[in-house]
């Protein structure tokens, strides 16, 4: 459609047209409005449009008439109309010359406030049928192009009917087609859409969007090639039609009918073709795929809602008006009954724990779930409900848990057993149970002396092993498991049985001159052996010494 764009400042001013709509006395300006557009050339006084709104039921006295009018002037939707009164007074010839007319956009904005305030809410039907019957139009322009010659021209009349019926039918096509998905869009947004309502909201996307879809997909490619093969003639359709009367001046603005411009064609041309970027077809398949996915969505979204299918919008807002309505105190009770915090308000004790090892300090998100009651789930309820349950038998959980606890102690005596099989740890295979249980027992030790300056050893009666350590700043112990090595800098790491004595020397002087091994020990070397026999000689004249000082201990 070729129209001037308004610029600023008249954009502006038209706003006003819409006032009317909003103001206090919105009825009566509406009632004078129809009036005026109800008859072609309305021009009206105060009085007549008294008269006329008395028979329609609105009474209003020519005073009142007059101000609502000057208003309506003013905002722009009425403008002054002038006709030769001739009258006996002068008090009756100012009145008759206050004469009122509709202005154009007045009419305009008062046909579609009033063409909306008439719709329904529910869906509005998709003129589908337009596209094939704006194909077969197109076909007809394109055969009375070609058959038009110099000596029988085309029959310019006929040829403006079928370019103006194009144009409308892709005009209300597109116009339905927003109304329909703007519905589809304000019902999908809705969380308490269920029961026979959403059967039917589904019966309508599932078929009507599939059928929508399915003639759009058929149609669309005819219409554009209908619209190539008009391509090369469209400078002579333009020439046809320009050659018709027109209301078109050079000081005068006038509002063309669609398709009297190369702009027009080319703009209704991409919308199937997409040259002007995505096509309209494609938008409607994702605008339908869309919509399939956001049902989708509702519905796993009512299955999951607590299994039922039925939404708890109407629950949360009685909710939320108790929570309104509530002083402080009840909103507390309130809260830890709606919500189930009794442990965290401290009000009530809240649920037993079935498993006695989820303690205060275990976390969320590694304690065992609370079996919550349907009734409570769903409802709030607490009270019984159906008939009375058996009591449980013990003996099977007890069972269960001797065997879980006769397992959980077989692994600890796995796990003891290889540190003890391994003796001097440095180079020692191992499994990641049985480094667990070592990190336990190290930290135990470090724990009882952070300074760690002589040798010093950790007992633990319960699993019956001690970890020996001896400081030695060259010296480092490494593990290997499946999971990883460890590498201990610093320390020279040693496991044997609770109570026997380590397997790394026979007096307290060696165990402090040379590191213990749990494997055979290598060859002495005579120079070794002479230092050795110096070490025992010395170690037995000071036997009785006392700077004798046995490796510190720690119990389990």
């Amino acid at each position: 459609m070729s129209e001037t764009v308004p610029d600023g400042e008249e954009a502006t001013a038209r706003l006003d047209l819409f006032r009317y709509l909003t103001a206090d006395l919105a009825a009566e300006y509406r009632a004078i409005m129809s009036l005026f557009g109800s008859t072609l050339l309305a021009d009206l006084s105060a009085a007549e449009v008294s008269d006329g709104l008395a028979e329609r039921g609105v009474a209003l006295s020519v005073e009142e008439v007059t101000t609502r009018c000057e208003q309506l002037e003013r905002w722009g939707n009425l403008v002054r109309g002038i006709r030769d009164a001739r009258v006996a007074t002068v008090q009756d010839y100012v009145r008759s010359r206050a004469r009122y007319q509709a202005s154009k956009l007045g009419v305009r904005v008062h046909r579609e406030a009033e063409a909306i305030l008439a719709a329904g809410d529910g869906a509005r039907e998709v003129a589908r049928e337009l596209l094939g019957a704006t194909a077969e139009t197109l076909d007809r322009i394109v055969a009375r192009m070609a058959a038009a010659t110099d000596a029988r021209p085309v029959d310019a009349e006929a040829l403006s009917g079928d370019v103006t019926t194009v144009f409308n039918n892709q005009r209300l096509f597109s116009d339905s087609v927003r109304d329909f998905y703007a519905y589809v869009n304000t019902v999908l947004t809705r969380y308490d859409l269920a029961g026979e309502e959403y059967q039917q909201f589904k019966r309508l996307l599932l078929d009507y969007i599939d059928l929508l879809t399915a003639d759009v997909a058929r149609h669309a490619p005819v219409v554009a090639r209908r619209f190539a093969a008009l391509e090369p003639v469209l400078d002579d359709v333009l020439a046809a039609l320009a050659a018709l009367p027109t209301l078109q001046s050079a000081d005068a603005r006038t509002e063309r009918l669609p398709g009297r411009t190369r702009e027009d064609w080319e703009h209704v041309r991409g919308w199937y073709t997409g040259a002007d970027g995505r096509s309209g077809p494609e938008t409607l398949r994702m605008a339908a795929d869309q919509a399939l996915g956001q049902l989708l969505a509702n519905t796993k979204r009512m299955l999951a809602s607590a299994g039922t299918g039925v939404s708890r919008r109407a629950d949360l807002l009685k909710l939320a008006a108790w929570f309104d309505d509530a002083d402080a105190d009840q909103a507390h009770r309130l809260y830890a009954a709606a919500f189930g915090a009794y442990p965290a308000r401290h009000l009530l004790g809240g649920p037993e724990e079935p498993d006695p090892r989820d303690g205060a300090t275990t976390s969320w998100w590694a304690a065992t779930p609370v079996e919550v009651p349907l009734s409570l789930r769903e409802r709030g309820d607490r009270g019984a409900r159906g008939r009375t349950s058996s009591v449980p038998d013990p003996g099977l959980d007890r069972v269960r848990l001797l065997a879980e606890a006769q397992g959980e102690a077989d692994a600890r005596a796995a796990a003891v057993g290889e540190l003890v099989a391994a003796g001097r740890l440095d180079g020692a295979e191992v499994s990641p149970a049985a480094l667990s249980l070592l990190l336990g027992q190290l930290t135990r030790l470090l724990a009882v002396h952070p300074q760690l300056e002589a040798a010093a050893r950790a007992t633990d009666t319960d699993l019956g092993l001690t970890l020996e350590a001896v400081p030695d700043p060259a010296a480092t112990t490494t593990l290997r498991t499946p999971d990883g090595d460890l590498t201990v800098h610093g320390l020279v790491l040693e496991v044997s049985a609770a109570g026997a004595p380590p397997a790394a020397a026979s007096s307290p002087a060696a165990a402090s001159s040379a590191p213990a091994t749990s494997n055979r020990a290598p060859a002495t070397p005579p120079a070794a052996a002479a230092s050795s026999a110096e070490a025992e000689a010395d170690a037995d004249a000071e036997a009785d010494a006392p700077t004798h000082r046995e490796p510190a201990e720690v119990q389990a």
